[in-house]
């Protein structure tokens, strides 16, 4: 189940990037690299807290460094999910059977007050709140009913990422699961 939620919210909020970032006057992003804490509140307002650092490149890849409370690498390029956990040693690869419309989502994103703005994804309502032209945080209510927060820190924007650190290659050792 925690999988599920993991998987659902990261793939919600890699493909929001590029609707906040172009309402927010900030169409000529090419990168974000940010620290990151994600809280998980479910319907019993129990809280799982998640830490770590997100890489977005505006070619369509995008990795989450989890590092707490449990080591786990997700790598999103285009429709293909990879979920790397080597405390278990897996792989877990997943193809998504929605392709994200960015222009649609460009379109759609609409500010709704200051460093305020709101956009839909797949029936889901996104609040994302800027600071200094920056993604702050974003927020949601996923499809169990889950209420995340995503907050972003020491924020990088157009710095160079080189596209090998959104690549994976399973260690031998591993199993690999797929979904």
């Amino acid at each position: 189940m925690i999988y599920k939620i993991l998987l659902l919210c990261l793939l919600s909020v890699s493909s929001m990037f590029s609707s906040v970032i172009a309402s927010n006057n900030l169409e000529n992003l090419k990168s974000f690299k940010a620290n990151f804490i994600q809280k998980i509140a479910n319907e019993s307002n129990k809280v799982i807290k998640y830490e770590g650092e997100v890489f977005i490149k505006n070619n369509g890849r995008v990795l989450w460094k989890y590092q707490t409370p449990i080591i786990k690498n997700v790598y999103i390029i285009n429709n293909i999910v990879i979920v790397d956990e080597p405390e278990l040693e897996q792989a877990i690869y997943t193809t998504l059977e929605d392709n994200i419309d960015m222009i649609k989502l460009l379109k759609e994103a609409k500010k709704v007050a200051q460093n305020k703005y709101e956009t839909k994804l797949y029936n889901t309502l996104y609040t994302i709140k800027t600071k200094e032209d920056k993604i702050e945080s974003l927020s949601y209510t996923d499809e169990l009913e889950n209420k995340v927060l995503i907050s972003f820190e020491n924020i990088e924007q157009n710095i160079e990422l080189n596209d090998s650190i959104f690549n994976f290659l399973a260690p031998k050792d591993y199993d690999i699961i797929k979904k």
